[in-house]
């Protein structure tokens, strides 16, 4: 399999942690962001929406990095990452879709106003973004995992733009059960750390 990344891209970091923690043999493809290569002709052959991370399995091209973790689930048999039963799986799609929404929209846009000078509105952000951490903090109680009684897709999917928070001006110090989360999620078997950045309140 090849991955095309980058490695400030949180959706890059979940697609590529996934890969490691399920022992995937992968290469890592860099896609050089400040010369906006995923917005050129032959990038956009494979993702017409011009955006990472991309999965080239043997020909097979998955796009999104939500769907290229539930494609990398799915293909190595791995029904304790996503299960197969109905609720099970709902309760990791929930999450999932969390990531593409509230994360996105809160704790991801607040770290690329700092990253990537992104013409966010911070005020508009950052409560977005402590309004969805104070849910997960609220799930994280009294429960190790976000989704299931052990590690689904749905933590890989949350970890990375949750764990760089601070880069984005968000103290996760009123979040005990978050910042616990992390440090589980870290400890895992092939857990890969996701590029840390001087800005924010780590700067």
């Amino acid at each position: 399999m090849k991955l095309y990344y980058h490695p400030l891209s949180g959706h890059s970091h979940r697609a590529r942690l996934l890969l490691s923690l399920l022992d995937v043999r992968h290469e890592l493809v860099l896609v050089d962001l400040a010369l906006k290569a995923q917005k050129q002709m032959d990038f956009l052959a494979l993702n017409p929406f011009g955006q990472l991370p991309v999965l080239d399995d043997d020909g097979t091209i998955i796009a999104d990095s939500n769907a290229i973790m539930v494609y990398v689930a799915k293909k190595m048999g791995r029904a304790d990452w996503l299960p197969e039963d109905p609720a099970g799986a709902a309760a990791v799609q929930r999450w999932l879709s969390v990531a593409a929404g509230q994360i996105a929209h809160g704790p991801a846009m607040a770290r690329m106003i700092n990253v990537f000078k992104a013409p966010y509105r911070r005020e508009e952000v950052l409560p977005r973004a402590h309004a969805i951490l104070a849910l997960i903090e609220a799930t994280l109680d009294g429960r190790d995992w976000i989704a299931a009684d052990r590690t689904t897709i749905a933590d890989v999917a949350l970890y990375s733009y949750v764990a760089r928070a601070p880069e984005g001006d968000i103290n996760l110090a009123p979040y005990p059960h978050i910042r616990l989360w992390l440090a589980r999620v870290e400890a895992l078997p092939g857990f890969v750390e996701f590029q840390k950045t001087p800005v924010g309140i780590v700067a």
